[in-house]
């Protein structure tokens, strides 16, 4: 069986903090103003963030998004010159070679994750830090989180830490209604 690399994150322990992105921006050189990972409130209607519910019921919920590595992306299906694609170990990439800038995979992006880099003149998006994965490290994101929200691994491994995660709570995907069969896992409360 092949390894399937794959996102696993915890809302529960989210804390909104940020570090996940500020961290992956500094790793992969992302300019001032784009992002590969954004961390979401959902509940947010104003600029002031609040929790939901009467105290003591209290509830806030962040969403870290990024490339959500799907198995039927439309930015693999549609860039015109085939630099963005699905390897063998699932992760979606673009090949920057290959890029025209046509910026026509953000268009698609039913996630936002996305963006036309400038400064290099091609898409820019999250690989799952493959740089520090082909050395054995984990992702920048799941590194510096202090919390432990943050999970990468090979999500069909029958006994990996993944598939227990999965296994143990009640788990969704991000707007699966797009077609895109994401792969990336969003952990619930129990």
């Amino acid at each position: 069986m092949s390894q399937r690399n794959s996102f696993v994150i915890d809302i529960f322990r989210c804390i909104g903090c940020d570090t996940c992105s500020v961290a992956c921006k500094m790793e992969n050189g992302v300019p001032v103003g784009q992002n590969r990972l954004r961390v979401l409130n959902p509940q947010q209607t104003t600029v002031f963030d609040k929790p939901d519910g009467r105290y003591p019921e209290l509830a806030m919920e962040w969403w870290p998004v990024m490339c959500q590595h799907c198995d039927d992306a439309p930015c693999v299906n549609d860039c015109p010159t085939y630099a963005i694609h699905q390897r063998d170990d699932g992760l979606v990439e673009i090949d920057t070679d290959m890029c025209v800038g046509c910026q026509n995979c953000g268009e698609l992006c039913p996630y936002g994750a996305i963006n036309f880099n400038s400064e290099i003149g091609t898409s820019d998006k999250c690989d799952g830090c493959d740089h520090r994965v082909q050395q054995g490290l984990q992702p920048m994101c799941v590194e510096v989180c202090p919390t432990r929200a943050l999970h990468f691994g090979d999500i069909e491994a029958p006994d990996g830490r993944l598939r227990e995660l999965i296994a143990g709570r009640p788990s969704d995907r991000l707007n699966e209604d797009a077609g895109t069969a994401p792969t990336t896992r969003y952990l619930f409360r129990q």
